[in-house]
């Protein structure tokens, strides 16, 4: 990224007037491992694959909102429940080390029967999905970091928390005031009454099993740092997009430009966002993720078909899939419910370098 580009505006945040919508059905499974581990996840969609990975204390399926969009725009979405989240079984030990997630994960991947897939990771999802598209550059056909904990500052910030284990209390304030913010209580009333339905059983896991967040949360403080990680992404010329909140407490705005830096990659601004906009709101990253097939991202799929000589749906799915994919055989058909909402215009407004 030579020189200083200029920012490419996103939309405008204005709402648009009321347009019925309606939402594809996502199910949810569960699903055994060849060495006997269980994973959770929610699939819905056909065509490219996009795994999301879903940050700290979270579950693939809190994000089913902006997952129902995403699938509107012509993907196969699959949410992987991260170790000891959701209705994903712990690591053996407590999983000590990041690297573990990972592992796990792409074995996940793998045994699913996905050929090639974008990767989309938030948060810790983030760090988990960069690691596995480094070591798997030929499975990946771009990686999407949402407010990742990977950059030279937040590596410098898990530094610290080591030798003053005290300062965690600051973070553990701001994720709570992040936390406690996400719902918009006021602003959007639908919005907030439809996370908190999403929440509630999340909430409810950590309430009856509390210790499955400490193994977790070790591994971030135990990790190594994420330099060699997003070089190895820009050696690879494995396609990276930055996607970060302006206002995030909890992975400041200048570890993302660290990494966008190292990765090669491009850095999308989300404008006045906090670390968990994404889940206030549910257009803008779906938005966004149209803009990028106008450009790098839409290439990067363009280059993996035209590679595959695909010309159809059905051809696509051949290439992107193992013949008798377990992942097919758990997507529902693709059909549409009609919902008692109106179609909103992004909240937020982004910018591209």
């Amino acid at each position: 990224m030579a020189g200083v580009s200029q920012p490419i505006t996103g939309p405008a945040t204005q709402p648009a007037g009321p347009t019925p919508v309606a939402a594809p059905r996502l199910a949810r499974h569960s699903f055994t491992l060849s060495n006997g581990h269980r994973i959770g996840l929610a699939v819905s969609g056909k065509g490219v694959p996009i795994v999301v990975v879903h940050g700290f204390t979270a579950e693939g399926f809190l994000y089913a909102q902006t997952l129902h969009r995403l699938v509107s725009k012509g993907f196969k979405v699959v949410a992987i429940d991260m170790a000891g989240h959701g209705g994903t079984q712990g690591l053996p030990f407590g999983g000590g080390y990041l690297g573990s997630y990972s592992q796990l994960m792409g074995q996940a991947v793998a045994e699913l029967g996905i050929r090639k897939a974008i990767f989309a990771g938030h948060s810790m999802g983030g760090r988990v999905v960069a690691q596995l598209a480094a070591n798997q550059p030929n499975r990946t056909i771009a990686v999407l970091l949402v407010d990742a904990i990977v950059g030279d500052q937040w590596d410098l910030m898990v530094n610290l928390f080591r030798v003053a284990p005290p300062m965690l209390a600051g973070l553990g304030v701001m994720l709570a005031l992040d936390t406690a913010s996400t719902a918009p209580v006021f602003r959007d009333p639908s919005q907030a009454a439809k996370l908190g339905r999403l929440f509630t059983p999340t909430l409810v896991g950590h309430a009856l099993q509390p210790w499955r967040m400490v193994g977790p949360a070790v591994s971030i403080l135990r990790s190594r740092g994420s330099k060699h990680i997003l070089e190895a992404l820009a050696d690879r010329e494995v396609p990276t997009f930055v996607i970060h909140g302006e206002h995030d407490l909890i992975v400041p705005i200048c570890t993302a430009r660290s990494a966008a830096r190292r990765s090669n990659g491009e850095l999308i601004v989300v404008r006045r966002a906090s670390h968990s906009w994404l889940l206030k709101d549910p257009e803008t990253l779906p938005a966004i993720v149209a803009e990028l097939l106008e450009g790098r991202l839409g290439a990067a799929i363009r280059q993996t078909i035209t590679a595959a000589g695909a010309e159809s749906v059905d051809e696509l799915e051949e290439i992107m899939y193992d013949d008798d994919a377990p992942i097919l055989q758990l997507t529902p058909e693709l059909t549409f419910t009609r919902l008692n909402e109106a179609h909103r215009q992004p909240r937020y407004a982004w910018a591209t370098t």
